[in-house]
């Protein structure tokens, strides 16, 4: 395995996925992203990270026409046959090919977690963000990537605890492996970002951790039992 993985885990990315997404995105976090861009009126959205489109494609569905950018051939490949009238690019988040000011809406879903650079990355998210626009960010917790082993079941399967958080405050890049994919994610102290963004001179407006609101009774309840995924909102001041 090479880089990040993701070229190679870019096949079973999009099988896996769907149009939906996976649990976390559609039970989660789609409920929570989806209220903060409806009736907002943004004019010029960027997706960083935006893979097979997915996200892109419920912008434009709340009328928003959105850029997705990527550095990942194959998938921006899916998401323009999936959304033949989008507008996808190739790129790196810590070097996006816009000018400074550029939109009013910045999304990063569930991107930071793969990127090395993060910082480099949401410099580059506030530079091309014009005065008084909105970067929208949903992310795993560091909770959970301090833990990403997952659960600890009994004999008879059920989930009894999550595998216990441990260096937490030590920024880290670890290979994750689940049906067929492979990538490296990073794991990060919530401080990490926090300090991050605020001394980009942004301000934070919105923070939520959800849990599951749909799908089976037992992900549902999982999905209380401990702390999976968060979503921030700044505004650039």
């Amino acid at each position: 395995m090479t880089g990040n993985g993701w070229d190679q885990s870019a096949e079973a990315w999009i099988a896996s996925m769907g149009e939906r997404g996976d649990y976390t995105r559609e039970f989660i976090l789609d409920p929570v992203m989806i209220g903060r861009i409806s009736g907002r009126s943004f004019q010029s959205a960027l997706d960083v990270g935006c893979g097979e489109g997915r996200f892109c494609r419920i912008m434009a569905s709340q009328s928003i026409a959105p850029i997705g950018v990527d550095p990942t051939p194959r998938l921006l490949e899916r998401a323009r046959e999936r959304d033949p009238a989008g507008d996808y690019r190739i790129g790196a988040a810590e070097a996006l090919p816009f000018g400074d000011a550029t939109f009013d809406l910045v999304v990063s879903y569930l991107t930071l977690i793969d990127i090395a650079d993060m910082r480099a990355a949401l410099a580059e998210m506030v530079r091309v963000l014009c005065p008084g626009g909105t970067l929208l960010i949903a992310n795993l917790t560091s909770f959970a990537t301090a833990a990403q082993e997952g659960w600890i079941y009994d004999e008879a399967g059920k989930p009894l605890h999550c595998h216990p958080v441990d260096h937490y405050l030590e920024e880290r890049g670890e290979w994750v492996e689940w049906n067929g994919i492979r990538i490296r994610n990073w794991h990060r102290p919530l401080s990490a970002y926090m300090q991050a963004l605020l001394a980009a001179g942004m301000r934070l407006t919105f923070f939520d951790e959800p849990a599951g609101i749909g799908g089976s009774p037992t992900s549902r309840a999982i999905s209380r039992r401990r702390p999976w995924a968060m979503v921030m909102e700044w505004a650039k001041v």
